[in-house]
């Protein structure tokens, strides 16, 4: 995980993880207005869900719902926050490190809304997701047309043009926990 020491080397951790998180951040704040709320990210599932044409009462649904309402009750506990408040840059920066990279909470909270959007981006469900598929999910959450089809081919490390839901839940957990800057998962949503 992050350090705290000032060598060149962490802060270039540090650096990757605050711009990694900063456009996660992007990737709720639909409306560009700097600040998000609870609305905003479940926003951001309802585009997941209507991009596969899924209802949230489905299982696949219900469960993204709620990994997605997990995701915001644990920010808005660790900033100490009423989960109505709206959440700044940096204080969803804060909250994310706080909970999910260095904290306890990936595994038990962010984890399961990972596997959530990775099994319905697997609409067929025999584990695997296609270019395609892939392209639906990037695009609920605004990643530029242009940068899929790359994302895709660096997550697919394999070159056998599928990636597993595995592979998929896997690159989630480099993306926003990773302080590898050749990480694979780096490569979620497109060139950093």
């Amino acid at each position: 995980m992050i350090t705290h020491s000032v060598s060149g080397e962490a802060l270039v951790a540090i650096d990757l993880l605050n711009h990694k998180l900063d456009r996660a951040f992007d990737h709720i704040d639909a409306s560009g207005n700097g600040v998000v709320e609870r609305e905003d990210l479940l926003g951001l599932g309802a585009r997941i869900l209507v991009g596969f044409g899924e209802s949230p009462t489905s299982l696949t649904g219900a469960s993204l719902v709620d990994g997605f309402g997990g995701i915001w009750a644990t920010l808005s506990q660790t900033l100490e926050r009423d989960p109505d408040f709206t959440i700044s840059r940096l204080d969803f920066r804060t909250g994310m490190i706080s909970a999910f990279v260095m904290g306890d909470r990936y595994d038990a909270v962010f984890r399961p809304a990972t596997v959530a959007v990775a099994e319905l981006c697997d609409g067929d469900r025999d584990g695997e997701i296609g270019p395609g598929e892939f392209r639906t999910m990037l695009s609920a959450f605004g990643v530029a047309y242009d940068d899929v089809d790359e994302a895709f081919d660096r997550l697919d490390r394999t070159g056998r043009g599928r990636l597993t839901v595995d592979e998929l839940v896997l690159a989630a957990s480099d993306y926003y926990r990773s302080e590898d800057p050749n990480a694979a998962g780096n490569w979620l949503f497109g060139p950093l």
